[in-house]
C-alpha cells in the first residue's frame, strides 16, 4: 500500500491548523518545532498550504554532497539523516518549490517527513485541504 499526502487549495480556508498540528508534532524539549508546512495568502481569501512534494527525481537529493537525504521505504517521503548532515544546505536552494528550510538553532535542514506515516498536518485539517491517501 502506498500512500500520498495531497493537496487540495481549493478547500483550504486558511486556519492554519496544518501549521500548528505540525510543530506540535515535532517538539522538542516540549517546545512546539518549525513547522514544515506553510500557508501562504495568494489572493482575497485564497490560501495554499505549501510543504514537500516528496518529488520522483529530488532536485534535493541530487543536491547533497554527503547522501543525508534519502527515500523512506515506510513512507515513501525524502527522510534526512542528522547524523549525515554536514549542514552544508546545498539542499535548500536546490529544490524548486522552495519547501527546504534550515532550523535557526543548529542549521539542521528540515522538511516534511510526513510524521513517519501519519502526518498531523492532514490529521487535523478541518476542511481535508491537506489527505493522506491510498494511490
Amino acid at each position: 500500500m502506498t500512500k500520498l499526502l495531497t493537496v487540495s487549495p481549493a478547500r483550504c480556508i486558511g486556519c492554519r491548523t496544518c501549521e500548528v498540528a505540525c510543530a506540535f508534532r515535532h517538539l522538542e524539549d516540549g517546545v512546539p518545532g518549525r513547522s514544515r508546512v506553510q500557508v501562504r495568502a495568494v489572493g482575497r481569501d485564497v490560501w495554499v498550504p505549501l510543504l514537500c512534494l516528496q518529488c520522483e527525481e529530488a532536485a534535493c537529493v541530487k543536491a547533497c554532497p554527503v547522501f543525508a537525504l534519502w527515500r523512506s521505504s515506510t513512507t515513501g517521503a525524502i527522510d534526512v539523516q542528522p547524523e549525515r548532515c554536514v549542514r552544508c544546505n546545498a539542499c535548500v536552494p536546490a529544490c524548486p518549490f522552495g519547501n527546504m528550510s534550515v532550523e535557526s538553532a543548529d542549521k539542521a535542514v528540515i522538511k516534511c517527513d510526513v510524521c513517519g506515516g501519519d502526518p498531523a498536518c492532514a490529521r487535523f485539517c478541518p476542511t481535508r485541504a491537506l489527505e493522506y491517501i491510498e494511490v
